[in-house]
């Protein structure tokens, strides 16, 4: 009786937390194609960190609690009010340029940023996936998907809030492969949901 009184209040707790795990969903996760190109800028990035762009373990999303969801969150939201939003041209002199943020970067940069620090926390390479997406406008950016049993999430440098990629209002295109991570696929699915949660 005392454990299950312990079990009730745990499972208190969490209903009540912000970073609460968000339940699966039928479309939870992206459907993937064959490979693709790899982003000019991702290749590059590639050459200058090549023991980051090699094959990865892929042991299958990873199984989120409330305390990896709440680091998921913490993250997301650390990287999104340190890092200062500029472009490539203003921080490295040209217009595609994809690199770890020390101030200041652009949207890939963020993502990358917090790539690195999941995967310092345990995450594994093969659920932390650099995605391109269309912006409802038409313009091109990138965002990070967390690849999980849950289905896939996103961290983006436009919403503090972590949302399953179907309540983004992206179309998208394509994402590292998480078996690779130097190889890119496409998202087959990803057309098919322009509008979820659009501001």
């Amino acid at each position: 009786m005392r454990i299950k009184g312990v079990f009730v209040a745990f499972a208190a707790i969490v209903a009540m937390s912000s970073s609460a795990m968000p339940a699966p969903q039928n479309t939870a996760s992206m459907t993937i194609g064959g490979v693709t190109s790899q982003p000019i800028g991702h290749y590059e990035f590639c050459e200058r960190h090549a023991d980051e762009c090699g094959p990865t373990r892929n042991a299958g999303p990873v199984d989120m609690n409330a305390a990896t969801w709440a680091l998921v969150n913490q993250i997301n939201l650390r990287v999104n009010k340190t890092i200062t939003p500029a472009t490539d041209m203003e921080v490295y002199g040209q217009e595609e340029y994809w690199e770890y943020p020390k101030t200041a970067g652009d949207c890939e940069d963020f993502a990358l940023l917090k790539r690195r620090l999941l995967m310092q926390k345990g995450i594994s390479a093969a659920n932390l996936l650099m995605t391109v997406v269309r912006k409802p406008d038409g313009e091109g950016h990138a965002v990070l998907t967390l690849r999980t049993k849950q289905g896939d999430f996103i961290l983006d440098n436009l919403d503090d809030e972590v949302k399953a990629w179907y309540q983004t209002p992206y179309s998208y295109l394509k994402r590292q492969a998480s078996y690779n991570a130097g190889r890119w696929v496409t998202i087959e699915n990803g057309n098919d949901v322009l509008v979820g949660a659009v501001k």
